[in-house]
């Protein structure tokens, strides 16, 4: 029996276990539209913009661990999806995006919606295709889902000539990996370098574990666990690590980096022997390499991606693997050699860390108790959701408070973009979200600025019934740009200042939602119990808050760990030199010692 290239496609993508495909329609894949309503496979989820199908395909490989699956037409379709697709493509996050085109005949000749979706895309997606013949069809398919899923993941673009869908063939599946000659990852690491690796941990002094996002992505927390504790180290993790190590451990540091604790960028700048797991030492969590490496350290770097190692900092024990595989014979080896840290030097190194805890960074501040604080929103919502949440976030301030103050016990729990700063990306993600795991309250933490970029998304909320809560951080501010500006440009405020915000209330309440404004610190938990109590409503609630908060600790450009902006209450009380002009309110960057 023969189909048509649609039906040959949305045949392949039930094989493949689909269970979601977010996608808007236009002419060139209207075939596949017909084809998703005659075969009626998986859920189609219709989006109001095509950059939310992309996102919300991102959350939903995010919390379910699967492949996301998007679809997307032709010209602007394509070109819409791109800001998702680069998103992903940065926090290496495994996607299908299938995106129509013009016959085939017509590529080339500037038809009507024509673009180069191959050649667009192609820095920032791990791989891509322009299908033109029928027979190639279900193969690629088959390898798009094995090289967005397996080694570093990452986004994948098919891209079908509209020809192709109205062709007509029989359908074959494979049932087994194809083989990819020039794509082979290394999932188990070199012993050798294995053993090097646990042999000069346990010789440092000052050893510190850092993880990030390839930690979650390779379901590693138990094995990062395992080691942490077998050894006893402290760890510290990135902005896309948080909830691969229990927050609550001793042994956690917090996260660390430009808006990382205190004790967490110390511990990352006195070091002598750090271990990084699944991160690659990018700029907002190191800095500049120079002075991070100004006391000496010795690197171990585990990554499945070779190109990520020594890419910023060179490593001096470089391993290759998958990161579940190469912690386990870290482990295994650590055991059976009875290894141990030198337990006089580790209980001074801890002594350091914990004064440097003890100095509270995250403490909120002091205010008239006439506003609402940003950070105690946060605070509040993980008392109220007992840390078990789903947390999605847009970008800016308000995404550093959910970091910093909501405490992720578990992976997969946190939803941010880290790579790009996408803002707009929390409310699709909430929703890829909760189709992922409607188990659990979803919770999409915005500002007024982030919400308004991918709003019109209340609309597919409303179509689906999907019962997220909107927490708006409202300052009337780009709160982040505006940061910036206080502290490095003169208080110059350049266009960060909303004065024409909506209603936030009537909009939700127009799109068929609860809307709640909440203005005094005394009714914030009230506000978040009864949203939170309507399980199948979703609740946009507006948080009038303090304009002018600000995000400590903070490492501001080209400065190191060591010289961190801090908040007002860790002031020094004596003068010192190295204390800038903008401390002289508030603020201190001097350097530890």
């Amino acid at each position: 029996m023969q189909l048509s290239g649609a039906q040959i496609l949305v045949q392949s993508l039930k094989a493949e276990n689909v269970e979601y495909v977010f996608g808007y329609p236009g002419g060139a894949v209207l075939e596949i539209y017909d084809a998703l309503f005659q075969l009626n496979k998986f859920k189609h989820i219709l989006v109001r913009h095509e950059q939310a199908a992309i996102h919300a395909a991102d959350a939903y490989a995010r919390v379910s661990g699967k492949v996301g699956v998007a679809l997307v037409t032709s010209g602007p379709g394509a070109t819409n999806a791109l800001t998702g697709i680069a998103t992903a493509y940065s926090d290496s996050i495994p996607l299908v995006v299938i995106s129509g085109q013009v016959g085939s005949p017509a590529i080339g000749t500037d038809a009507f919606q024509e673009i180069d979706m191959v050649g667009v895309s192609r820095p920032c997606v791990k791989h891509n295709f322009l299908v033109k013949n029928i027979d190639d069809l279900t193969t690629t398919v088959k390898k798009a889902f094995q090289i967005a899923r397996s080694g570093r993941p990452g986004p994948v673009v098919i891209d079908i000539a509209k020809d192709v869908t109205q062709s007509m063939a029989k359908f074959s599946y494979p049932q087994e990996d194809i083989f990819i000659r020039s794509y082979q990852p290394v999932l188990n690491g070199h012993i050798g370098q294995i053993k090097k690796a646990v042999q000069m941990l346990a010789a440092a002094k000052r050893p510190l574990v850092y993880f990030g996002g390839g930690v979650v992505l390779g379901n590693a927390t138990d094995e990062l666990t395992e080691f942490v504790k077998l050894a006893g180290l402290p760890c510290t993790a990135t902005l896309m690590g948080l909830g691969a190590y229990p927050s609550d451990d001793r042994q956690y540091l917090g996260m660390l980096g430009m808006h990382g604790t205190y004790e967490a960028n110390l511990a990352m700048h006195n070091a002598d022997v750090v271990l990084a797991v699944g991160a690659r030492f990018d700029d907002r969590v190191v800095s500049v390499p120079a002075k991070f490496l100004e006391k000496p350290k010795k690197i171990i770097h585990i990554d499945i991606d070779p190109s990520s190692i020594s890419k910023r900092v060179r490593a001096d024990v470089p391993i290759v693997g998958d990161v579940k595989n190469v912690l386990r014979e870290m482990a295994a080896i650590w055991k059976s050699q009875n290894l141990q840290v030198n337990s006089q030097h580790l209980e001074k190194w801890w002594h350091s860390l914990e004064s440097w805890r003890a100095r509270d960074c995250l403490r909120l501040p002091e205010t008239d108790g006439n506003v609402i604080l940003p950070q105690m929103v946060v605070k509040t919502l993980a008392e109220l959701t007992d840390n078990d949440a789903i947390i999605t976030s847009d970008v800016g301030q308000h995404q550093m408070f959910a970091a910093q103050f909501y405490p992720f016990r578990r992976p997969r729990q946190w939803l941010n973009s880290g790579g790009q700063g996408t803002m707009g990306v929390g409310l699709p993600y909430a929703m890829g979200a909760y189709l992922a795991d409607p188990s659990k309250d979803v919770c999409c933490i915005t500002g007024e600025g982030s919400i308004q970029m991918n709003i019109q998304e209340l609309s597919t909320c409303f179509q689906y019934r999907l019962p997220v809560k909107i927490i708006c951080l409202n300052n009337g501010y780009l709160g982040m740009v505006r940061q910036w500006q206080e502290l490095y440009y003169g208080e110059r405020e350049s266009e960060t200042y909303f004065d024409s915000l909506p209603d936030f209330v009537k909009l939700a309440e127009a799109y068929g939602h609860v809307g709640m404004r909440i203005e005094k610190p005394s009714d914030v938990e009230g506000a978040l119990r009864e949203a939170l109590a309507m399980k199948d409503r979703c609740v946009f609630l507006d948080f009038i808050t303090d304009k002018k908060q600000n995000v400590f600790p903070m490492v501001g450009n080209g400065k190191g760990l060591d010289e961190m902006v801090l908040p007002l209450h860790m002031r020094e009380t004596k003068a010192d030199s190295d204390v800038n002009d903008v401390n002289d309110r508030d603020y201190d960057t001097r350097s530890v010692p």
